[in-house]
């Protein structure tokens, strides 16, 4: 599979983005993703959502530079969720332990109403 990753980054508040993939997340779409939340992390952004309703695919190279963001949001007392995983992704998550320190959410409002603080 050599379909690129598109990231489209939308910010909806000061602190908050959002970040919707198109395509597979292998080793060129995860060091897409990644430039493009390192640089909010530049510019004062420590809350992430991750919007994956429009990839399929996660590989394990995906998924070691997920990883990789969620540590550094984590070391700067940041948060990152994901919302609109398939059945297939959220269970890779589940299992690899993403989701032991992101959230999953099965929609954008949700998370973004827990990456503001305004919900536990």
């Amino acid at each position: 599979m050599s379909e690129t990753l598109k990231v489209v980054v939308d910010r909806p508040d000061v602190n908050v983005a959002v970040l919707r993939t198109d395509g597979y997340i292998n080793n060129t779409g995860g060091e897409e993703i990644a430039k493009e939340a390192y640089a909010l992390l530049g510019s004062g952004v420590n809350r992430l959502l991750l919007d994956l309703e429009k990839t399929k695919i996660v590989n394990s190279i995906g998924i070691s530079i997920l990883i990789e963001i969620l540590e550094k949001l984590l070391d700067q007392g940041g948060k990152l969720a994901f919302c609109r995983l398939t059945p297939t992704i959220e269970k890779t998550f589940q299992i690899m332990g993403l989701a032991q320190y992101a959230r999953i959410f099965s929609a954008p409002e949700p998370a973004l109403a827990w990456l503001r603080g305004e919900t536990e």
